[in-house]
């Protein structure tokens, strides 16, 4: 299958009782400190939005080839872009809303 889902992250002004719990639960391995912090190496992440804006959320990423075309082809098909395409240094990514209000997010890695 073309377009894999393959990554998830987890949105939280409280990435300290986010990891506690997902790390309890799960016992899942999540980075101590830092605004992102990686999930059992490479499956996923927490990503502390206390500096902007302190949303909660939980997503599904969906790599692409191409972002940009992902993102308007998205938008002509009724989407919202939530965070505009984001060059990372080693990737690209956008979080996108589809017409039911479902968060979702591409990525490509750049090498």
């Amino acid at each position: 299958m073309a377009n894999v889902v393959n990554y998830f992250e987890i949105g939280t002004p409280d990435a300290g009782a986010t990891r506690a719990f997902y790390g309890g639960l799960f016992e899942w391995q999540v980075g101590a400190t830092g605004d992102y912090r990686m999930i059992d190496g490479d499956k996923g992440g927490v990503w502390d939005t206390s500096a902007m804006g302190g949303g909660s959320y939980a997503i599904f990423y969906v790599q692409v080839d191409n972002v940009a075309a992902t993102i308007e082809k998205a938008t002509g098909l009724g989407a919202k872009v939530l965070v505009p395409l984001t060059d990372n240094g080693p990737l690209e990514f956008a979080h996108l809303q589809d017409p039911q209000g479902n968060r979702f997010g591409v990525w490509r890695p750049k090498t």
